[in-house]
């Protein structure tokens, strides 16, 4: 376990899927955060006079079908897409962490009902699980959000587990629970630290699948609405246009699969820094 933030980066630095993908997620969150101050133009404005203009100094990667400067709405899906996959996550690791926490720790039929669930849970593919959610509570952000936080609460839950119930045969819990401290106060002080940073590595790699999903769902109508843009919509968008205006779908499928990439990398780089015995065999 590292001591500092500082001690992580100074050994991620001497790896290069940390550097590689940390800088690409770096990037991602900035263009997110500018979006809530700048973008080029406002998405909403429409200019047909304009529609489907080729990249150039004034709309450096062109308009779309209805005029909208394309840049403004890759930027503004940037931050969508953050908002869905931060909210998410922390649904998950909310609900999940404490779930697994109290299944290693109470052991019995709790675990085998936590586990269970798990298992129902898991039987149906994440995106066919939040297309039915969300289809059932309607279209639209927060109900993509609840769809993709739902199913990450057993993805979390089944990590704190398996990552709790190691720690539990450890001699200094077995020292805790001499001393006379109660299985909550345990998972609390001593459980929860060891596993973190399982925990954030995981939640690097549920964010790529939470922008991942929230574009399926926004591509298939059920995510985030107009006129606010999103990566997926601006795809589903592109498909009428594909033959003589291909740049519309490229721009945000490149926007995707490098952010995906670059949080992968990220979480990639970050397990390998935070694992002493894979840093060793470096």
């Amino acid at each position: 376990m590292f001591r500092t933030l500082a001690e992580v980066f100074r050994h991620g630095l001497k790896n290069r899927s940390f550097v590689i993908g940390g800088t690409i997620s770096l990037l991602f969150f900035l263009i997110a955060f500018l979006s809530y101050f700048w973008t080029p133009y406002p998405v909403e404005d429409i200019n047909i006079a304009e529609k489907l203009l080729k990249p150039s100094a004034k709309y450096l990667l062109g308009t779309d079908h209805f005029g909208r400067d394309i840049l403004s709405m890759l930027i503004q899906g940037a931050r969508n897409s953050v908002i869905v996959a931060f909210v998410a996550i922390g649904i998950g690791i909310g609900c999940g962490v404490p779930l697994g926490l109290m299944a290693a720790a109470k052991k019995g039929w709790l675990d085998e009902l936590i586990m269970r669930f798990n298992d129902l849970t898991f039987a149906f593919p994440s995106l066919i699980s939040a297309i039915m959610i969300t289809a059932i509570l309607g279209p639209g952000s927060v109900n993509s959000i609840i769809a993709i936080g739902i199913f990450n609460v057993p993805v979390f839950a089944r990590v704190a587990r398996g990552a709790a119930l190691s720690i539990w045969k450890r001699e200094f819990i077995l020292a805790a629970r001499s001393a006379g401290k109660g299985l909550f106060k345990i998972s609390i002080e001593h459980i929860l630290p060891n596993i973190a940073s399982m925990l954030i590595v995981q939640a690097t790699i549920q964010f790529a699948l939470g922008i991942l999903a929230e574009a399926g769902l926004s591509y298939l109508g059920l995510g985030t609405q107009p006129p606010m843009p999103s990566w997926g919509k601006m795809l589903n968008e592109a498909q009428t246009f594909m033959h003589f205006a291909p740049q519309l779908a490229i721009y945000p499928g490149v926007a995707i699969a490098l952010t995906v990439m670059g949080l992968n990398l990220f979480g990639d780089g970050l397990r390998d820094v935070l694992d002493p015995k894979l840093r060793r065999r470096r």
